[in-house]
């Protein structure tokens, strides 16, 4: 059967809604998952093994295993201010479940994963650790050479952050849509500086 003017039935059905793309709960959900239960465990395996003050050797002086338990941030900066860092977080987790449900790019989908996990990993920590309940220490026993002990959630953030510094220079969306006035914009600046060279 025909639509108006010869077109398909189906064709009908052809426009901007038919373009929109499933969010991607399933990859979103997966990898938030499959790295938060990895940095739990590996805190827990951390607390029940690794003594404080004795650091063991993982891939020789390069990587060690030395548990700490930081109330601040990166750093152990803000050491008094637990409370603070466990609000902020709080809303970090919201913020970005809320960016979520609007993903519906792969590369987006893990991104936004990741960060979930390395956000929540260290929140659980404050709720739950001690001294008390949300101003508790960050289990952190992953050493490596000038550069402050961390853990897997703190690899997930900046893992994360690294992907939302490709995709968005990309120029890709929440949605998938590729904006090409950032490549092209990219493109015009460096012709700009080959002609000023050039001349």
């Amino acid at each position: 059967m025909q639509a108006a003017r010869g077109a398909s039935l189906s064709d009908a059905h052809t426009g901007p809604e038919s373009d929109v793309r499933p969010v991607r709960w399933a990859e979103f959900a997966t990898v938030a998952v499959l790295l938060l239960v990895i940095d739990q465990l590996t805190k827990l395996w951390a607390v029940a093994t690794l003594v404080p003050g004795q650091p063991q050797e993982l891939i020789g002086s390069v990587l060690q295993l030395n548990i700490i338990r930081n109330p601040g941030a990166a750093f152990s900066t803000g050491t008094g201010f637990t409370w603070f860092f466990t609000t902020l977080s709080i809303v970090a987790t919201i913020g970005v479940l809320w960016f979520a449900r609007r993903a519906r790019h792969r590369g987006w989908a893990f991104a936004l994963g990741i960060l979930v996990a390395g956000i929540s990993g260290n929140l659980i920590d404050r709720l739950l650790r001690e001294p008390g309940f949300y101003v508790g220490h960050v289990v952190d026993f992953l050493q490596l050479p000038n550069w402050p002990i961390f853990n897997v959630a703190d690899m997930c953030i900046n893992v994360a952050a690294v992907m939302i510094v490709i995709l968005s220079f990309k120029g890709i969306g929440l949605d998938g849509s590729v904006d090409g006035g950032a490549a092209d914009k990219a493109k015009d600046k460096t012709e700009d500086a080959s002609e000023g060279e050039a001349t």
